[in-house]
């Protein structure tokens, strides 16, 4: 037996769930669609929440695209069932009815997931938008335009009049059943709940919402939008789609049978309670997903304070530096526990001393004097050495680091940052804190993927070397590159081959940089750029065009290419900074040559014309 017959059962068993997952989840699509198409009807459900298609266009947004046809066929034969079960005579009017539902929901799952890899994010904003005006308007309009057309020639009636009940009716359902579809089936109602805490909300959601819908007397039904909200905070987004779906049943049943507020409007007979009810449904589910996103937002944010918070413990806790924070009066505002290491002394000790009191009195004019200069503005930061008294009594020599700290807001002085450390460990503290120091420095310049500079470093540097060129009056060069048909490349080999090719894109460009000056820094996305500082309009193009030779001669592959490897394009712009022009400037002109030289067949350098400042010129 050789090795790749060892591992031939398992493959099957992973094939073998693979399949039962899929149809399991074809059936449960199956199930839902029967059953929504059963208790509607096709024929009265320009009166009712029409939520099949809702329900086959959540599964169609959460399962493999290569899947769809199993879904499609499913919903199919489970609208048709359901239709002639109720009415088999107009088996022919089901059977186009239910052809158009599985077009509007193919074109809106469609225009939603393009890529297979995409999954619905409605605490998205962009992608709720793009839902609402994808599955709850151009799907329906669609459709609903192909029924109007043959109900107004094989009736002789109103088109608009069908093409607008069926907007309303599957537009709604869309918007009310697939996103509650969605998150049931994605969190099959898995979130960690304190129903021991929360279990009265749920009773009185049920309770409100029965006594809501049954009677129209008091008007319950306004405090339901809070109640769902709260739920949703309590119990998690899974549990309070179930409520919306919980809303949805109930208040469809009691409109439906006379009940209710929305049973007693008098516009748009008869399907105007069911077309009030189905907008307020459909704005509790957009409130729902719009809370869920401010949450969702609110709860990244408490993450990172959280951490930031956490971190900032962990580095002052741990420090063997005394970290003191104080106003320019001498009152201590802050003082960490490296005190007691130090001195002996606890915090709540230390902040009861100004700050000169336990100071050695030898030493307490030049530490009043440095006060001074820090206050009066000439310095923002000092170091001095002095000592300090310590809880015995006894004075050991410290080194004291001092900081203007300026308040966020105003930017004016507020106090004094003290970093105070022993003398005997500065040395090694010292070369730790550069370190550490010049470690974030990078981390905050650097790009992640390629290691080149990111773009803060890019604008940084191109802002100083602005300046300098327009001091000495030098010639400034920047260059911008772009892969070619860079998103087919990602689409053909996927993101992290992708990745993988933008980091030796990085270390080719990296070489075409061969003076201390230059930088090379990534854009963004495919996009690299250089700045050649001191560099004429014929060197940057030369650079530029040895670059593409560069990376055209290492033929790495690109099927999407019409050359069968990875080309780029690159803009030339180079100036002679001179008042008025700014940074910016430089980069649209080298963005315009660099889509000059695409518009220009790719594979290319262009360059900008060379701008010189005006008293230059006539010169």
């Amino acid at each position: 037996m050789n090795g790749h017959d060892w591992h031939l059962p398992q493959r099957v068993r992973a094939l073998t769930r693979r399949r039962r997952r899929f149809l399991l989840g074809a059936a449960g699509c199956f199930g839902l669609v029967f059953a929504a198409t059963l208790c509607v009807g096709l024929e009265d459900s320009g009166h009712l929440i029409w939520m099949a298609n809702g329900i086959l266009l959540a599964y169609l947004l959460l399962v493999p695209r290569w899947t769809w046809p199993r879904y499609f066929s499913a919903a199919f034969v489970a609208e048709f069932a359901a239709g002639v079960a109720v009415n088999p005579d107009r088996w022919a009017a089901y059977l186009a009815l239910t052809a158009l539902n599985l077009v509007e929901s193919g074109i809106a799952a469609f225009l939603l997931r393009r890529r297979s890899a995409v999954l619905p994010r409605f605490t998205d904003r962009r992608y709720l938008t793009r839902f609402l005006w994808s599955a709850a308007a151009v799907a329906p309009f669609v459709a609903g335009s192909i029924f109007a057309v043959v109900y107004a020639v094989g009736f002789k009636a109103e088109g608009l009049v069908a093409l607008r009940a069926w907007m309303v009716t599957d537009g709604l359902g869309n918007a009310i059943a697939a996103p509650a579809c969605v998150v049931l089936l994605r969190t099959g109602l898995r979130e960690h709940v304190a129903w021991r805490s929360h279990w009265l909300f749920a009773v009185a959601l049920v309770a409100l919402t029965v006594a809501s819908f049954c009677q129209a007397i008091i008007p319950l039904v306004f405090l339901i939008y809070p109640l769902m909200t709260l739920i949703l905070v309590c119990f998690g987004l899974g549990w309070s789609a179930l409520a919306t779906v919980f809303i949805t049943v109930v208040s469809g049943w009691c409109t439906l049978h006379g009940l209710g507020p929305f049973a007693r409007v008098l516009w748009f007979r008869p399907a105007g309670p069911m077309v009030l009810l189905q907008l307020y449904i459909a704005c509790g589910v957009f409130m729902l997903f719009v809370v869920a996103t401010v949450l969702d937002d609110l709860r990244n944010t408490q993450r990172k304070l959280a951490s930031t918070v956490a971190l900032h413990q962990l580095v002052v806790e741990n420090s063997r530096d005394v970290i003191i924070l104080a106003d320019f009066d001498g009152h201590r505002n802050f003082v960490s526990t490296a005190a007691w290491t130090m001195g002996g002394w606890r915090p709540s000790d230390v902040v009861r001393y100004q700050s000169l009191a336990l100071v050695h009195p030898d030493d307490q004019a030049r530490v009043t004097v440095l006060v001074g200069e820090l206050r009066s503005g000439k310095t923002t930061s000092a170091l001095i050495e002095c000592r300090v008294r310590k809880s015995d009594g006894q004075y050991v020599w410290v080194e004291s680091s001092l900081r203007v700290v300026t308040d966020a807001v105003t930017q004016k002085p507020v106090g004094i940052l003290n970093m105070v450390r022993d003398i005997a460990r500065r040395k090694a503290a010292d070369e730790a804190l550069h370190k550490a120091y010049h470690a974030l420095e990078t981390l905050a310049a650097t790009d992640p993927l390629t290691r080149l500079a990111n773009r803060r470093r890019l604008d940084q540097y191109l802002g100083s070397e602005w300046h300098r060129a327009r001091r000495d009056r030098k010639p400034l060069s920047f260059l911008l590159l772009d892969v070619d048909f860079f998103k087919s490349y990602n689409d053909l080999y996927g993101h992290l081959p992708g990745d993988h090719c933008l980091k030796r894109l990085a270390e080719i460009i990296s070489g075409s940089a061969t003076r201390p000056g230059d930088l090379v820094a990534r854009f963004g996305g495919e996009e690299f750029a250089l700045v050649l500082p001191n560099t004429p309009q014929e060197g940057a193009l030369e650079v530029a065009r040895q670059l593409c030779e560069r990376i055209r001669s290492c033929r790495i592959p690109h099927t999407g290419n019409a050359l069968g490897y990875l080309t780029v394009s690159i803009g030339c712009a180079t100036t002679v900074p001179a008042e008025g022009q700014y940074p910016r400037n430089l980069i649209q002109q080298a963005d315009d040559a660099l889509y000059a030289a695409k518009r220009n067949g790719r594979d290319q350098a262009g360059c900008a014309p060379a701008r010189q400042p005006a008293n230059a010129a006539a010169g």
